[in-house]
């Protein structure tokens, strides 16, 4: 089970939670940062700016940075701009020097327009985000194996985006073929097709019959390629992201690209997430008030992590296929008149909430290894197990392994062992 620690970005200084808006006596630091230089700006508790200066973008640069902020006085906090990307280096530096970091978001389109836009403007607007507490969240500490998963699935991402334009362009070329090709290739699905196009061996190329197979051999192969780097890539996300919450990845509805995508939202330190709410802004998932006068309202997030809202859309969707409570939850909210997506919405609200407490206070997992015992010692194959409680073997086998997590399935499974009494 994964061990949570206080975060590198936010230790524990013996601040309480309003320290994090109350100025303090000392100065605060932002930075504006960029690929080949950081612009730094230095504010008292006042507001008013002590000095400006740039910085190369580089471990020399950060050492001379925390030195001249710490010059002119006791340094209380930093807003960093970019700390998931040209920032993360110096994030990591200040982390390391025990100094309290903040992610800092660009100041929003009506105070550019009103103030305009220059590095030293914002760096000046981080500072002051960091001292008015205006920015309160800790960045991602990018130094664990949630950083790990972050890079596989960029790559795992990429490769099967890549492989469906290829599957799509053999398609296209299939369309376009000579008739015969043409024949023997349109009723037949991609991995079929793929098959034959591999096994193509052509001919002289002035024929277009022969450029064409040799065109569609290409693809053929770069697309197989593309399928065992996935089947690789796909193998590493299951391992790491067991290791690293194995009992968010045993909650219903959450398969390997789920559990990636959430993890990577909440990142290494998922401490940092101060509230189940708080998840909820992150992911979308949260309405927003819309109020005015007599008239109280909300209106959808349009905000957030939108890969993390779709992976709580997936959750809810396989929650109600198979899952009976959530079955149980959806009929009594539609018999109150709401509709299939206010529903949708509702369960995508309960499910932070629930990840929430997955990620930041994970229960044990149950160990499920007796069923794949209890099934061998008694003789039964994967297969008699399917028949008898009416399911397929893969997904016995998932329940065995711990891949997926079934609760009607393993109460019966346990019944027709003989494990527990019904």
């Amino acid at each position: 089970m994964r061990n949570l620690r206080q975060s590198a970005f936010t230790p524990d200084l013996g601040r309480n939670h309003t320290s994090m808006t109350e100025p303090q006596p000392g100065i605060y630091g932002g930075v504006d940062t960029h690929k080949d230089v950081h612009v730094a700006a230095v504010v008292d508790q006042t507001g008013r700016i002590r000095d400006v200066a740039s910085f190369p973008a580089n471990s020399t640069g950060y050492r001379r940075l925390v030195a001249w902020m710490r010059r002119h006085g006791e340094l209380v906090r930093v807003g960093v701009e970019g700390t998931g990307s040209y920032g993360a280096g110096l994030a990591r530096h200040l982390g390391g020097e025990r100094i309290e970091v903040v992610d800092v978001n660009r100041p929003n389109r009506q105070t550019r327009r009103r103030r305009g836009k220059n590095d030293t403007v914002d760096a000046e607007a981080a500072a002051r985000a960091a001292l008015n507490g205006e920015a309160t969240a800790a960045p991602k500490s990018h130094d664990g194996v949630v950083e790990s998963i972050r890079a596989l699935r960029i790559a795992f991402c990429s490769t099967r985006s890549t492989r469906t334009r290829i599957a799509n362009q053999l398609r296209d070329l299939v369309i376009c073929a000579p008739d015969q090709l043409r024949r023997d290739l349109e009723p037949l699905a991609t991995p079929a097709r793929v098959e034959r196009a591999s096994r193509f061996r052509p001919g002289e190329l002035t024929d277009p019959t022969e450029g064409t197979k040799t065109a569609m051999r290409t693809l053929a192969r770069q697309y197989q390629a593309l399928t065992a780097d996935l089947d690789d890539l796909r193998g590493h996300l299951d391992e790491l992201t067991a290791r690293a919450n194995p009992a968010l990845r045993d909650a219903v509805g959450v398969g390997v690209d789920v559990a990636s995508i959430l993890l990577i939202a909440a990142g290494d330190n998922p401490e940092r997430l101060t509230s189940e709410a708080a998840l909820a802004a992150l992911c979308g998932a949260s309405p927003i008030e819309a109020s005015t006068g007599k008239t109280i309202r909300h209106r959808l997030n349009q905000g957030g992590n939108r890969q993390a809202n779709h992976a709580l859309w997936r959750i809810a969707m396989v929650r109600l296929t198979c899952d009976p409570a959530t079955r149980a939850y959806t009929e009594r909210r539609r018999a109150e008149g709401k509709s299939t997506r206010e529903i949708i919405r509702c369960l995508k609200r309960y499910i932070a909430r629930e990840i929430y407490r997955l990620l930041t206070n994970p229960p044990v997992v149950a160990d499920r290894t007796d069923l794949r015992t209890a099934r061998t010692a008694a003789g039964h194959t994967l297969t008699i197990v399917a028949d008898a409680l009416d399911t397929w073997p893969a997904r016995i086998s998932e329940l065995e392994r711990g891949v997926t997590r079934n609760d009607e399935l393993e109460h019966r499974y346990r019944i027709w062992l003989g494990l527990e009494v019904a």
